[in-house]
């Protein structure tokens, strides 16, 4: 006698298809084990193979003109700076790691969300793994077990360790714009609410970061999404984030005498910069040196490291310290210039940063353009603040920093996030409660 299983919840069944896209970030939890692909960046490339698969089964073209053009563009660029590389294996590798990030995870998340809903379960699950990594963080910090800051092991780097002192700062403050989208937005009560008491949580994390970058950038999407959600919900959000900002640096004593000289460097980096602030001056200057020799097409895919030393100057040091957060003292070399910019120019040229650069802000304008029209009418407004807010980001970001480590899976999926709400999402309505449970059912068990 043969029993049948239990079926599936239908609200579980429902979100069946967003739920490798969860996993993904979710892998990002897990401690890293080098610089090399982790988890989560094996997970992505099985979700893409599984896109992949899908289509050619079902024979159809679920992509627009639009999107197939905005996606596509920065394959050209690419391509044409893999025939650059030092070998065919270089050349090989960097392709396939600019077009998992920039195209092919994006393209998957565009086609596996198929709604408003799939979109706030993947703003959630940043927002989740801002809140893990961000507590592991402050409690580095709080023990003295994180990575090594001016001869003290304070700085928070979350489960990436200080191979990637950049990972936790990255995670908590794309965590935060989707937290703060998600406010602002138009959602049940509850929800934002929750998501409010997020945002204000991940600042303590954010603050023992020690990273300027993601400090200004994060400030800067902030104050675009108050300025974008109206002035209204602007003036509400200054005033809690101002009193949220004085309990923090005095209530709590967040305002140490290492996070203040922190927040001071900021304004001294043109006067008396640190030194790594020098060896970033170097490695742009050494960068738009390879530029100005090949202004077209770069010096090639993975060629910044062999250029770098015949542009730059004495000034530039070996490499930068690495201790702490459970790794031994080393140097670590300096392979890229920090500026996404500087190395899209130097490596692929003025075709390869137009091509990507202008991928992006195809984006950001079909981003906006679909936020002002929900503003004025429509449910949605959550979802295009969350979008434009992880475009201005990652593009703010990119200015002094750029792809690497484990951690970058998560430049991918927020691409993909801003590229469904600018090329699908914002034409969509929301379905009333969910929809039609039923037929959402039949539809994710027909995929």
């Amino acid at each position: 006698m043969s029993h049948a299983h239990a079926p599936l919840p239908p609200r579980a069944v429902a979100v069946l298809p967003v739920l490798p896209l969860v996993a993904v970030l979710a892998l990002l939890a897990v401690p890293s084990t080098g610089d090399g692909a982790g988890p989560a960046d094996v997970v992505s490339g099985l979700v893409v193979a599984y896109c992949v698969i899908r289509l050619l089964r079902e024979r159809r073209r679920p992509l627009s003109a639009a999107a197939v053009l905005v996606l596509g563009l920065p394959v050209v660029g690419i391509a044409l700076a893999a025939l650059g590389a030092s070998s065919p294996t270089a050349g090989l590798t960097g392709m396939g790691r600019y077009l998992q990030l920039f195209v092919l995870v994006p393209a998957a998340v565009l086609l596996l969300v198929r709604d408003r809903a799939d979109f706030r379960v993947l703003a959630w699950s940043f927002v989740g793994l801002a809140l893990w990594q961000g507590t592991i963080g402050v409690h580095q910090y709080v023990t003295r077990s994180g990575a090594s800051y001016q001869g003290e092991d304070i700085r928070a780097v979350g489960t990436f360790g200080a191979q990637d002192v950049m990972g936790m700062a990255s995670a908590v403050s794309l965590g935060l714009v989707c937290a703060v989208g998600i406010a602002l937005g138009r959602a049940p009560v509850w929800q934002r609410v929750t998501a409010a008491g997020c945002a204000l949580a991940l600042l303590a994390p954010l603050a023992f970061s020690f990273s300027r970058g993601a400090w200004i950038a994060t400030v800067l999407t902030c104050a675009v999404q108050l300025a974008l959600a109206g002035p209204r919900r602007a003036l509400k959000v200054s005033a809690a984030l101002a009193a949220a900002g004085v309990i923090l640096m005095g209530g709590f004593g967040v305002g140490t005498a290492q996070l203040q000289e922190r927040i001071g460097s900021i304004a001294q980096v043109t006067d008396t910069p640190d030194q790594s602030v020098i060896d970033r001056y170097t490695l742009w200057a050494s960068a738009t040196g390879m530029w100005r020799e090949h202004p077209l097409t770069g010096v090639g895919l993975k060629n910044f490291p062999a250029y770098r030393d015949g542009h730059a100057t004495l000034a530039l040091s070996s490499g930068s310290d690495i201790e702490g957060a459970g790794a031994e003292y080393q140097r670590q070399p300096l392979l890229s210039p920090h500026s996404m910019y500087l190395l899209l120019l130097s490596e692929q040229g003025l075709i390869g940063l137009l091509t990507l650069a202008g991928s992006w802000l195809a984006l950001l304008v079909r981003a906006v353009l679909g936020l002002l029209r929900v503003r004025r009418r429509g449910p949605g407004l959550d979802c295009a603040l969350v979008a434009c807010g992880l475009l201005v980001w990652l593009l703010t970001d990119f200015v002094y920093g750029d792809i690497g480590g484990p951690s970058t899976v998560l430049t991918a999926m927020g691409l993909g996030l801003a590229a469904w709400w600018a090329l699908a999402g914002g034409e969509q309505q929301d379905v009333p409660a969910r929809g039609g449970v039923r037929e959402r059912v039949e539809e994710a068990v027909a995929r």
